[in-house]
């Protein structure tokens, strides 16, 4: 019964190790050059589908302190994704836009190519591989 009671408890200590280990890598980001510490940075992680289209895979909020933005997305599995922010000053969880359709609030995307118009995927997405990643984008 011991044997028993043993093998048990042996098992459901293994479920519980296995449940508790991460799916996939960290990503952290730092937006270093905030001009300002007003609202905060809004993230969003996405795939090829959805970048400029949809609702992010993962999306995060930092605060503003010291001009800097961090957070970290967590559990992301390998592929090949890209990553946008935008200072949202006011507080309404959407970057605001000029009637001629430029951004009012500032803005970044992974490898910090920023030309004129809209970002493009090709510019933006980067490899997830086994590892974790630290990644600065710059507004």
């Amino acid at each position: 019964m011991k044997t028993l009671a043993l093998l048990v408890t042996l098992l459901i200590s293994n479920f519980i190790i296995n449940a508790q280990e991460p799916n996939g890598v960290t990503i952290t980001v730092t937006v270093p050059n905030i001009t300002s510490s007003d609202g905060e940075v809004l993230f969003g992680l996405y795939d090829e589908n959805t970048f400029m289209k949809a609702a992010p895979i993962q999306g995060e909020k930092s605060e503003i302190i010291d001009g800097v933005a961090k957070i970290v997305f967590k559990n992301v599995p390998e592929g090949v994704f890209a990553i946008s922010c935008f200072h949202d000053k006011n507080g309404n969880n959407r970057m605001d836009f000029e009637e001629n359709g430029m951004p009012k609030e500032s803005y970044g995307v992974s490898n910090n190519n920023m030309s004129y118009g809209p970002p493009m995927w090709s510019d933006a997405k980067f490899e997830v591989g086994a590892e974790d990643l630290d990644l600065e984008i710059r507004m």
